[in-house]
């Protein structure tokens, strides 16, 4: 019996991904017709307790259809790319939008956009990564662990996904692209840590070192003290910050801030606190897709061009997300979402930053962050897989994870020193230090 390992890339192609938008628009019926399609070739394999556990492979295709009558709009969308389906689809969609009420924020269809020239990351080993050299990756990490005495779980990802875009007023866009990502958590008793690193390419992916890093890790932060809940100095790692930086660029909402629902909202009147020194001036944030760990589409799925702006330089805000509609309502250019972040750093490492701490606290990883009070942006959560109490400039112990409850612009303001950049996800940042964060209570999370 022999096997055939399948390596040929079957994503669809740009072409065909166009001509399937060119087809819907010239069968449609309504007034206007958005269209949007996306593709994606995925796989997975799952680890735990230092041996493979799963293995998934994925192929999906989506085509969703956006009918107008006037202001009356309505989605349909199909998985199949057969035409009879594909009319079906429409029909559908034009059914349902002539029945649907009246959009209140109603837009008109997007005109055709300029684009950055430049091609989106796209790694052919990545998007025909086999599940044998998977395999081969994961059975080295478990035999690491198995090595150090530690149960290491986690995944391996590799994906290859294409968006397309186009309406009946002659917009087209179609851009593809890579992602690798893997994932590993170390456990020993009461020790344990976690991490995770992302690339457009799998061979970029630094398996084995961090691999080693967290094991040590793990294997440091057993038999943790416990510490008073309090106001300390906290180093960040990456992956750490990443966690709570997120949460601050989904609140930098233009019509939020506008209405007074935002810690954007200017405090004793209307409208927003763009040009305000607000945080550090360490704090520089873009949204820049095409940074060179990211390589990004140069669009977003509603169309609109997903282009390099600077949201805060120098500590002060300088764009906030004008959805189309909002936009309209307050004579601005709409931007699209912050995404994806980029925050600039420093020749330094986290252990650079240790080093100049004289006593504070060492935080690997921010867990089940959630609002406690939106319109101010105070958060809590907790720490996780790896806590340590920082000591003249050194780790000197594990400490008991404990629950934060923060304000985040205050943390951003009080940022005094950052790292090296790493990309964690889709974003690309710094470990950071503040000089005083609030922790509320001990946990008994591991």
């Amino acid at each position: 019996m022999s096997v055939t390992l399948a390596t040929a890339p079957t994503l669809l192609s740009e072409d065909r991904a166009l001509d399937l938008i060119e087809t819907v628009i010239q069968q449609s019926e309504a007034e206007g017709v958005f269209v949007s399609l996306s593709a994606n070739e995925s796989a997975l394999s799952r680890f735990s307790e230092n041996q493979m556990t799963q293995n998934l492979s994925r192929t999906k295709f989506s085509l969703s259809i956006t009918s107008y009558f006037g202001k009356r709009s309505a989605s349909a969308s199909t998985t199949e790319v057969e035409p009879e389906a594909i009319l079906e689809t429409i029909r559908r969609s034009e059914e349902l939008a002539r029945i649907a009420p009246e959009d209140p924020e109603w837009v008109p269809l997007l005109e055709p956009q300029t684009y950055e020239y430049r091609t989106p990351a796209f790694d052919e080993q990545t998007a025909t990564f086999s599940p044998l050299a998977r395999g081969e990756k994961v059975q080295r990490v478990c035999a690491m662990s198995h090595q150090a005495g530690v149960e290491g779980s986690g995944t391996l990802s590799t994906s290859a996904v294409l968006q397309a875009v186009g309406n009946s007023r002659g917009l087209r866009a179609c851009d593809r692209g890579t992602n690798a990502d893997f994932s590993f958590t170390a456990r020993i008793g009461d020790g344990s840590s976690w991490g995770q690193r992302t690339a457009f390419a799998v061979n970029q992916l630094p398996i084995e070192s961090v691999t080693e890093q967290l094991i040590q890790r793990a294997l440091s932060s057993r038999q943790p003290r416990e510490v008073s809940p309090g106001k300390y100095p906290v180093v960040f790692d990456g992956a750490a910050f990443k966690e709570l930086l997120g949460w601050v660029m989904w609140n930098l909402d233009a019509r939020a801030a506008d209405e007074g629902r935002s810690f954007m909202s200017h405090p004793e009147e209307a409208g927003n606190r763009l040009g305000e020194q607000l945080f550090s001036p360490l704090v520089q944030v873009q949204r820049n897709p095409a940074h060179p760990l990211l390589q990004f589409s140069t669009f977003f799925g509603d169309g609109l061009s997903n282009r390099y702006l600077e949201v805060i330089k120098d500590g002060i805000p300088q764009a906030l997300s004008y959805s189309r509609y909002w936009a309209q309502q307050q004579d601005k250019e709409p931007t699209g979402a912050m995404y994806p972040v980029v925050m600039s750093g420093s020749d330094q490492t986290v252990a650079d930053l240790i080093a100049q701490t004289e006593r504070g606290i060492l935080v690997n990883r921010a867990w089940y962050v959630r609002y406690v009070n939106p319109k101010t942006l105070e958060v809590t959560g907790m720490t996780r897989d790896g806590t340590f109490w920082i000591e003249d400039g050194r780790i000197a112990y594990p400490i008991k994870n404990l629950r934060f409850n923060q304000c985040l612009p205050d943390m951003l303001r009080d940022v005094d020193a950052l790292s090296s950049v790493q990309r964690f996800g889709s974003s690309v940042v710094p470990g950071v230090r503040v000089k005083e964060f609030n922790f509320s209570s001990v946990t008994d999370s591991v």
